[in-house]
């Protein structure tokens, strides 16, 4: 069986990152845009960081400009603008695809585990998320439109588990 361990990413330095090496923490991954309506959920997922980390939450932001351009800056700029206008401090991955032919293969894992509204597979916009147990496997998709803030029992459930 595959699990989320199974997969690498650069991080947005782009120094390679094993997710087997986050085995047994719950990981929230969301695919993020610095210049879009969604953006401000920056400063909720650097909260459950914060709230949650040191219990066994990881938050990994991985930047894609599919949707509308919204991210269209290197990933230098990327990790600035997160930094200077969110104070995010958790794991940003370096800039990917998340839909079609050159999807990173996370993605393509990720969609078929859990899939969207009336069973789609694609990403339909920025700040989709999906929750992972600490057991490698997919608990659920969440919509852009759902807050980080709106996570919190879910999240606290899976760190129980």
């Amino acid at each position: 069986m595959t699990t989320v361990y199974d997969f690498e990413a650069q991080d947005i330095g782009g120094k390679p990152v094993r997710l087997s090496d986050h085995r047994g923490r719950v990981l929230l991954i969301v695919n993020t845009a610095s210049a879009c309506g969604f953006t401000p959920q920056f400063a909720g997922l650097e909260q459950l960081w914060k709230d949650y980390g040191d219990r066994g939450l990881t938050v990994i932001g991985f930047p894609c400009n599919q949707f509308g351009g919204q991210d269209p800056k290197g990933n230098d700029e990327i990790a600035s603008f997160c930094q200077a206008n969110y104070g995010v401090s958790f794991p940003m991955m370096a800039k990917i695809e998340v839909n079609g032919a050159g999807a990173h293969p996370l993605y393509q894992w990720l969609t078929k585990e859990a899939k969207g509204l009336l069973g789609t597979q694609a990403i339909k916009w920025n700040f989709t998320k999906f929750l992972v147990g600490k057991d490698g496997a997919v608990i659920a998709r969440y919509a852009p439109t759902d807050t980080p803030e709106s996570l919190k029992k879910v999240i606290e459930k899976a760190l129980a588990a």
